[in-house]
């Protein structure tokens, strides 16, 4: 019966606390399995849930900057009771993670940073193409979580004789209104994407790929346009140049088709008509240039246009006088037209016999019908 009456006394007398009062006897500090902490000091507060007035308490070193700690419990108890903190709860918890929260700053956005900062600035062109080297090597940068600002540019010095920058950074603060200041000293240098030979090529070579490779050089180590690796395949080199050397888009040239010297076969074409015979070339020449070449039938010196190995072809047109302005060019002859054509193409295979014979070998004027004129 006294049992019953003292927990009915204790029901009403928890019924008539406050609310708040309600709380703090129903709130039990519990201890945490992993605490994550932004400042450099980990506190009561950060390690238990419901501390109370001693959550400010400072109890233990954050670790480094985005690193990981672990504490045993039994070491966490005995701090917290150092703390006059008693009665934790730790339920079945053996260990406690601490993290320090960090922003990390990658080594290549530092590179890219600074790059945006000299970009189209000092002679310089686009970020993209400019190589930045630290003078003591970066890697992650690591800064307190309450540096949330992005990296803004203060100062910037550059030097273009030796590619030295100087650049200074400030980046906001959440915590403090002093923003945070990085500063950073190396060499930028502008570079370009060439092709580069990967071994010594004579002249006469053509470039296959895997004669040629794709490098980002020194823009100053190339003077002119520098040749896409695509560009190159297939081409000639006007010099022999060595393995390594980086290719301009004026060192490359189409093959040669026609060698000086080289027999060659010379095709003459007249619509209607298509002879071919034996000579040899007196220049060089790629597809689609005019070079001259000598008939060894007639000795007779022709230009032509290199149309494919070892091959020119003559043109009619090329060969005659100038047609009268009334008479109109068609592409092909009409039937009584061919032989004189194919005389006029015989003509300049074979050496010609007389003087008469040559003058045979005008083009003959085509005939042209008029109506006949009517009579008023």
């Amino acid at each position: 019966m006294i049992r019953t009456t003292l927990a009915t006394i204790s029901a009403l007398l928890a019924l008539a606390l406050p609310a708040a009062a309600a709380d703090d006897v129903i709130a039990t500090p519990t201890l945490r399995a992993s605490v994550a902490v932004s400042s450099d000091v980990v506190r009561v507060g950060d390690l238990i849930d419901n501390a109370g007035s001693a959550a400010l308490i400072p109890v233990y070193r954050s670790p480094d900057l985005g690193t990981t700690g672990t504490l045993t419990v039994g070491q966490v108890l005995s701090v917290l009771r150092a703390k006059q903190v008693i009665g934790v709860m730790t339920g079945d918890i053996k260990e406690v993670q601490v993290t320090r929260l960090a922003r990390t700053l990658a080594s290549k956005d530092l590179e890219t940073a600074v790059a945006s900062a000299l970009e189209r600035r000092f002679g310089l062109g686009d970020a993209a193409n400019i190589t930045v080297t630290f003078d003591r090597g970066i890697a992650d940068m690591r800064l307190d979580a309450s540096n949330t600002g992005a990296l803004q540019p203060v100062a910037t010095r550059y030097d273009a004789r030796g590619g030295r920058f100087d650049v200074t950074f400030e980046i906001n603060n959440d915590n403090s209104p002093t923003p945070t200041k990085l500063r950073f000293t190396g060499t930028a240098i502008e570079t370009v994407e060439v092709a580069v030979l990967t071994r010594d090529i004579d002249r006469t070579e053509l470039l296959k790929a895997s004669d040629v490779s794709l490098e980002r050089r020194p823009k100053a180590e190339v003077s002119g346009e520098p040749a896409s690796r695509d560009r190159t395949l297939g081409m000639q080199l006007r010099r022999p140049m060595r393995a390594g050397m980086p290719i301009r888009v004026a060192d490359i040239v189409k093959p040669d088709f026609v060698v000086r010297d080289q027999a060659v076969t010379i095709i003459y074409q007249v619509p209607g008509v298509y002879l071919t015979t034996r000579g040899k070339a007196i220049e060089s020449g790629a597809e689609g240039d005019t070079v001259s070449v000598i008939n060894l039938h007639s000795k007779r010196t022709l230009t032509g246009i290199v149309t494919g190995r070892g091959q020119v072809t003559i043109q009619g047109a090329s060969q005659s006088a100038p047609m009268a302005p009334a008479v109109e060019q068609t592409s092909s002859l009409k039937r009584d037209e061919v032989p004189a054509a194919a005389a006029l193409a015989q003509s300049l295979i074979q050496a010609p016999a007389s003087g008469a014979h040559v003058a045979q070998a005008q083009i003959p004027q085509v005939r042209v019908s008029q109506a006949p004129a009517k009579s008023e």
